[in-house]
């Protein structure tokens, strides 16, 4: 009798046994379902956000290469718009040159009109005749002279004053006491000015 009661607790004790390891295989089966249905969805969003992905890229690109076409447009607008500036600038200058210096051919052509008159200014009149004609030379040369004040040119100074190689064109060397170094103390040919420009150094001696 003892012994059919420790089989029937036995087989009690193993059927429980067997629906304990049931539940816990139906468990874990349901758990590994769960994982790769959670896989499979995760899959398949991925698969589903790569074309929206690849399309944001694209337009992300697009828009940068647009900047990018934006701003060589503006670089080419403001290098325009700078050479057109200073075309103005040029332009302007130049006009204003060609008023100022508007002189300047013919004074350059009147110029050894001037060197002629000065030569001959310093013949030595020897009879009234002579002297009557240098009277009258020298009154053109002055009225030549005049006219040419009025449109800017002076002559440039030299003899006494300090060598300043823009306005003289050194030929000689002297050595003379009465002047201090680097003082023109000869001219030979006479320079002039228009306005502010050079029109032609004067030709001169410098003291060492």
């Amino acid at each position: 009798m003892l012994s059919n009661e420790k089989n029937n607790t036995l087989n009690e004790e193993m059927e429980d046994l067997r629906g304990s390891e049931n539940v816990e295989f139906t468990d874990n089966e349901a758990a590994r379902a769960g994982q790769s249905i959670e896989q499979t969805i995760e899959m398949e969003a991925e698969t589903a956000e790569q074309p929206v992905r690849a399309e944001a890229e694209a337009q992300l690109q697009e828009i940068q290469m647009l900047k990018d076409k934006l701003e060589a447009a503006e670089n080419r607008y403001l290098r325009l718009q700078a050479d057109f500036d200073n075309f103005k600038r040029r332009t302007r200058l130049d006009q204003e040159a060609g008023e100022k210096y508007r002189a300047q051919k013919l004074v350059t052509d009147l110029l050894p009109v001037l060197d002629n008159f000065g030569r001959a200014l310093e013949i030595e009149a020897d009879n009234e005749q002579t002297k009557s004609v240098l009277q009258g030379m020298d009154m053109v040369y002055r009225s030549l002279i005049d006219a040419l004040k009025k449109e800017g040119v002076e002559p440039i100074e030299a003899v006494g004053k300090e060598f300043d190689p823009h306005q003289h064109h050194a030929v000689m060397q002297g050595d003379d006491a009465a002047y201090g170094s680097n003082i023109v103390i000869e001219e030979f040919q006479k320079g002039y000015l228009l306005k502010d420009r050079v029109i032609r150094p004067s030709m001169v001696k410098v003291n060492q």
